[in-house]
């Protein structure tokens, strides 16, 4: 079995956890995965996140709106989330970002939601964690005006978008993608993204790596992602393992 996994994105908030959470957490930590960074997407969960973070030492607290949640979005939320990075457990402004394949809010209304949180993010000297589908010219165009630190996650762009990604100093987050059938874009990034700059990540409870395809995601379900990315890499899976963990601590401030 191995060790040391560093789950940079999930979501254990979600109600299909509902039954199981505390018990599949606690097998989790005492087991192959050594922290996970959960997400909010909007004000509930991102309280809901941190009283996770609360109750899990190794588990850590991403707070933000995502964009999905932007219609929906007032001033009086970005006030109180805005409050919450006070917090000794939150350690970036996530989930945030643009969606242009779902469309759940007008385009507007995203890019003015996810440039005021990762003005936000630089305010504060946070690492954003950014959500990016079929949106991928605008979040670069975001990305390039406002320089961030943070993350690309569940990377869905191109070799070239990776390229423009890791010169401005960013990370990009793999998942269970790589492991997909004719995951010929995911393939291509991870052959060419320098070790550094790469994080591995779930989206527990989705995205979830061949041979459970079809099954809720958990974090464990990493080390499938990483075996395939090793692969590509032709290294050692645990020493990936170790390196994106290193990474992941380096970006998030997380010392133990």
């Amino acid at each position: 079995m191995y060790k040391n996994i560093f789950d940079t994105h999930a979501h254990y908030d979600d109600e299909r956890f509902n039954e199981d959470r505390d018990e599949l957490l606690s097998s989790l930590f005492k087991g192959s995965v050594s922290h996970i960074i959960n997400c909010g997407c909007d004000l509930k969960s991102s309280l809901t996140t941190i009283e996770l973070a609360e109750k899990y030492p190794q588990l850590y607290a991403a707070i933000g709106v995502h964009a999905h949640e932007a219609s929906d979005c007032t001033a009086e939320d970005l006030a109180e989330i805005k409050k919450l990075y006070s917090h000794s457990k939150v350690v970036a402004v996530g989930e945030i970002g643009l969606d242009y394949y779902y469309d759940f809010s007008p385009r507007d209304r995203q890019i003015e939601v996810f440039t005021q949180q990762v003005k936000l993010a630089n305010e504060l000297d946070l690492p954003v964690i950014i959500h990016d589908r079929e949106a991928h010219e605008d979040t670069l165009n975001i990305l390039k005006d406002l320089r961030p630190k943070g993350v690309v996650h569940c990377f869905s762009g191109s070799k070239e978008m990776a390229e423009e990604i890791v010169k401005l100093g960013l990370y990009i987050g793999l998942g269970g993608a790589v492991t997909f059938k004719n995951a010929r874009r995911p393939i291509e990034v991870a052959e060419y993204l320098p070790l550094d700059r790469l994080l591995l990540e779930t989206d527990a409870p989705y995205m979830t790596p061949v041979p459970f395809r079809g099954k809720r995601c958990d974090s464990a379900h990493i080390a499938y992602t990483a075996e395939k990315i090793a692969e590509v890499k032709s290294m050692d899976v645990q020493e990936l393992i170790d390196i994106c963990n290193r990474n992941a601590k380096k970006l998030f401030g997380i010392n133990e």
